[in-house]
């Protein structure tokens, strides 16, 4: 797992931010943000997103809308601090004090093929994303001699997937810059009618 800790602290250097949570997709990435502060009121996506999202809040049973809006790089899930950035390679791009979840999604600039992180301000919030991404365990040593006491969804990134994320991440070229209007507009789709 040193693999996945050292492309961890890579991706926080090259985004400036405190600490990375690598998971196995930016949408698992989004869930577990959920999970781990569930918003109070209702939260409001854009309509035109990716359809994983709407789909993790029906799954999380958690009140939400389609709003109309633009955006480009990231939005914010609204009424949360939570940021779906998949879309979003910028250097020095973290935006402080948020729960800046990205993708590295085979179409991604940092293209892996399968992949996420949760960027993060506070080390506590690092260590508990990490724990729930990895099965509730951390990865100092063999789950079964730890007393497991958080609930874990195994979500993790593999060492196969890290390694291959530090090797391209310096050399990543980044993508012409993409937002709503890379998207079709999810309200219209039968599934949400």
């Amino acid at each position: 797992m040193e693999q996945v800790r050292k492309f961890e602290r890579e991706l926080a250097d090259f985004y400036g931010a405190p600490y990375a949570v690598t998971a196995d997709s930016c949408t698992h990435a989004i869930e577990l943000c959920l999970r781990y502060q569930p918003p109070k009121e209702q939260i409001t996506i854009p309509a035109k997103t990716y359809i994983s999202i709407p789909f993790t809040l029906i799954k999380l049973g958690l009140k939400w809308k389609f709003i109309d809006s633009e955006w480009q790089d990231f939005y914010y899930l609204g009424n949360t601090k939570i940021i779906d950035a998949a879309v979003h390679f910028q250097e020095k791009g973290y935006v402080d004090d948020t729960f800046m979840c990205l993708s590295f999604q085979y179409k991604k600039t940092l293209s892996l093929g399968r992949g996420g992180a949760i960027l993060c301000k506070h080390k506590n919030d690092y260590d508990v994303l990490k724990k729930m991404s990895y099965d509730g365990r951390t990865d100092d040593k063999p789950w079964k001699e730890q007393d497991i006491s958080t609930i874990g969804y195994h979500y993790y990134m593999t060492t196969e997937t890290a390694i291959q994320g530090s090797n391209k991440l310096k050399s990543a070229v980044p993508k012409p810059r993409q937002g709503s209007v890379d998207y079709p507009y999810l309200p219209a789709m039968k599934i949400f009618n």
